[in-house]
């Protein structure tokens, strides 16, 4: 619209700075700086307080360098506006310029107002055909709006980086949703659950300090709208995975009376009191963020903000047809992170997050989005480079999701330096050997060492592979051990959404029973699963509720479901299995060699080394057949943890039995006087270990931790078996009396090992001295994912 036509006199705007982005309250005024490549006009509106009325409209100068900049003497906090930019309607082009849509500011401090679906909101007419046709309906009146927030209190100064509170080789990821979680805790008052002040109660912080996680990564707490699919049948988007306001939290996350609508500034504080309190009590926060696409959909989707702004730089468009968005996220769009100032964007935001809010790091949804250019995904990429060299943000928690929804979208392993990776072959692999025993032990043995194949390279840390079980995105773990199929029809789109192939189990019967048969066999793979995923080297990440049996009644895709089938529901826990994850955790804290952050040698070791090796359950190491022997299941590791002196007079070894099978199995344990550390299944005593025979039986589908010091004079035989195959022959002839059916029903076995022999974390090694992996690496011609042992040059491995 031009001056002259416009129903308000414009005032005059004084040049302005074209940084930093958005509205910034200082000296006198207020600044405003947005970015728009391919406008011809970008004018800022003034709205009343409530945001209802428009007052005036006033050009921005520019463009400088794509920025379009003023300053408004007077103005300060509290002024409510909106933005309009003026340019080519040209789809066919990319370009999408209508100067009837009041644009929300993506840099947006604070989002005032109430969205409601409406036909206004789209920039076209809906009903048209091709060519599209320019709405001409002004949407302002129902538009969100940007409001001028105060000068931000920085708590992390951009010359020196966040403090963690954790260790890497410490830190146990619980990944959960604020609203879920305390919406049915007890202890939490009524006003709180369900907000952010519900997680960081004390009733909440005690569950999370009885449990020994670290770091607590929420599902997305950014300002997001409900899809207008969900809204029309008057369901919410749950999770969150559609994003608008990049740095606000979410009004619907704070606790009453500020909840959407309210106050912003109020729900910011909320949310800094939140991570504050559950920083003095010891835990990091980390987001999920979505910076692969916007709540804008594809491009027949609304025009909110930064498609009205400029369509053809925000977001991806395909090369051969502009007038249609690239969808790399399944959403509609994707943010075109390969643009200098969209990654200026996703830079400033996070810094907002971790100075202004408080955070620990990140997880990014659909992270491969981040790293794509014109030549697909690319791990040098401007924004990791960038990411690398942020002052505030190299030194954050990094988290990706490796992979998104376009072409060669899976990238896991092939994200740079101090990235986190969420590794699916972990998962697959963990629930294939304890379910139906469909995966090789080779396979196993590679993903509980922290999958080498993937992340020994350029100097990557163990750490780098978040090994996982379940995920918000999927069963739960009680019930991929409870259903075959997924049960979605509550979600109102007919079962087809969620996945239709994960690897789960029913043990015979689909869905609740009280079966006693059935419910032991349910709960031994939920603790063999569980123990796996923490005690296996990497990092651990537990979903929220897994640790008490928590179900969704076989739905696979609660994204939709902001009731008790998405809530916690800490009134049914599972107290054992909750004592097992306990216990599992307090070991890996006591245990150095279970949280090892260096990749494992092979025997033998030298001083400071922790050395690794996998023998068969008569106590053979594994040759080259047996990791390709189908028809047996069992296995077992070693781990040796050498003084870092030669001349150190003792040594720490932990031994590690895994039996996926539904019956006994015999095992010859390494010579040596063991104690019991860990039972899985809950069904040995201390007694069962205590003569320290060389043959013992593990019960059905269980992992038991062994332990035990020996002189160093002895330590060229650390892991030398006592017995060969003929001792298991006679066992399977002769099992105990009565099997493990007779052993006492303790939720778990855990003896206090002695604190004295704990062993001295491991030495680096030498400058230039080879790390290896003693794990097996399957050959290219193995077909059915089973592997032979090799000891590889990291230098070869990628």
């Amino acid at each position: 619209m031009n001056d002259a036509g416009s129903p308000y006199r414009p005032a005059r705007m004084q040049p302005g700075h074209d940084a930093p982005m958005g509205a910034t309250a200082r000296d006198g005024g207020v600044n405003f700086a947005v970015f728009s490549e391919h406008a011809q006009a970008v004018e800022l509106c003034l709205f009343d307080a409530e945001g209802r009325q428009e007052l005036r409209r006033l050009r921005l100068h520019g463009p400088h360098a794509g920025v379009w900049s003023g300053f408004l003497p007077g103005a300060g906090p509290g002024l409510v506006y909106g933005l309009r930019a003026h340019g080519p309607w040209a789809p066919q082009h990319g370009h999408r310029f209508n100067p009837h849509k009041l644009l929300l500011d993506p840099w947006a401090r604070e989002i005032v107002g109430r969205f409601a679906w409406d036909d206004a909101h789209f920039d076209h007419v809906r009903d048209a055909y091709a060519p599209l046709q320019p709405d001409l309906r002004d949407n302002a009146a129902i538009a969100l709006k940007a409001r001028v927030a105060q000068p931000a209190v920085v708590a992390v100064a951009a010359d020196r980086p966040a403090a963690l509170l954790h260790e890497s080789r410490d830190i146990v990821l619980y990944e959960v949703h604020v609203r879920g979680y305390s919406m049915q805790m007890p202890g939490v008052p009524q006003a709180l659950r369900g907000s952010y002040l519900g997680l960081s109660h004390p009733a909440s912080v005690a569950h999370l300090r009885a449990l020994g996680v670290t770091t607590l990564s929420l599902l997305p707490v950014h300002y997001h709208l409900n899809e207008e699919g969900l809204a029309a049948r008057g369901a919410v988007n749950y999770w969150g995975y559609n994003t608008l306001g990049f740095f606000c939290a979410d009004p619907r996350l704070a606790s009453a009376p500020v909840r959407e609508g309210g106050d912003p500034a109020a729900v910011h504080a909320e949310f800094r009191t939140m991570v504050e309190q559950l920083h003095e009590a010891g835990f990091e926060v980390v987001l999920d963020v979505v910076f692969n696409h916007t709540a804008e959909a594809g491009e027949t989707g609304p025009t909110l903000s930064f498609r009205g702004l400029d369509h053809a730089s925000w977001y991806r468009l395909l090369p051969d047809d502009p007038s249609r968005c690239d969808n790399l996220s399944g959403c509609g769009n994707t943010l075109n992170v390969a643009h200098p100032r969209v990654t200026q964007f996703v830079l400033d935001a996070l810094r907002h997050w971790v100075q202004v809010m408080g955070v620990d790091g990140f997880r990014f949804d659909l992270a491969p989005v981040l790293g794509r250019g014109r030549d697909g995904y690319d791990p040098r990429a401007a924004f990791f480079t960038a990411l690398q060299q942020d002052p505030v943000l190299a030194h954050t928690r990094l988290i990706a999701e490796p992979w998104d929804a376009g072409h060669a979208g899976y990238q896991l392993g092939r994200f740079p330096g101090r990235w986190l990776e969420w590794n699916d072959k972990f998962r697959d692999a963990a629930r294939r050997y304890w379910l139906d025993r469909s995966v090789g032990r080779g396979e196993f043995a590679r993903r509980f060492t922290a999958s080498s194949d993937l992340f020994h390279h350029g100097q990557r840390s163990p750490q780098a592979s978040v090994n996982f079980i379940t995920a918000h995105d999927g069963f739960t773990l009680a019930d991929l051990t409870s259903y075959r199929a997924k049960h979605n029809q509550a979600n109102g789109e007919d079962n087809r959404d969620g996945r239709n192939d994960e690897i789960c189990a029913d043990f015979g019967v689909e869905g609740p029973t009280a079966d006693p048969e059935v419910v032991q066999a349910r709960a031994r793979a939920r603790r063999a699963l569980l123990a796996t995923l923490l005690l296996a080297q990497g990092t651990p990440m537990l979903c929220a509720g897994d640790e008490i049996g928590r179900t969704q009644g076989g739905n696979n895709n609660a994204y939709c479901q902001d009731n008790p089938t998405g809530w916690i529901d800490w009134a049914a826990t599972d107290t054992a299995l909750r004592d097992l994850v306990a216990a599992v955790l307090d070991l890996r804290r006591r245990e150095p060699a279970l949280r090892h952050d260096r990749w494992f040698h092979p025997p033998p070791g030298q001083p400071g080394e922790r050395t690794l090796a996998w023998f068969r359950a008569d106590g053979a190491p594994m040759g080259v057949d047996d990791w390709h022997d189908t028809a047996v299941h069992t296995l077992a590791c070693c781990i040796d943890a050498h003084p870092v002196h030669p001349g150190g007079i003792d040594e720490r070894h932990l031994w590690i039995g895994f039996n996926p099978l539904p019956q006994p199995a015999p095992f010859v344990l390494p010579a040596g006087d063991w104690t019991l550390l860990l039972d899985a299944s809950g069904e040995l005593d201390a007694a069962t270990f205590a003569a320290a025979e060389a043959l013992s039986w593990l019960p059905p589908c269980t992992l038991v931790v062994l332990a035990r010091r020996t002189a160093r004079a002895d330590a060229d035989d650390a892991c030398v078996s006592a017995s060969g195959p003929d001792a298991v022959a006679q066992a399977r002839t002769d099992p105990p009396a009565g099997g493990p059916a007779g052993a006492p029903a303790t939720p778990h076995v855990l003896l206090a090992p002695d604190t004295a022999a704990t062993a001295a974390p491991a030495a680096a090694p030498a400058a230039g001295a080879e790390v290896f992996q003693q794990a097996p690496v399957a050959p290219a011609s193995s077909a059915d994912g089973l592997a032979a042992p090799v000891t590889a040059n990291p230098s070869t491995t990628r």
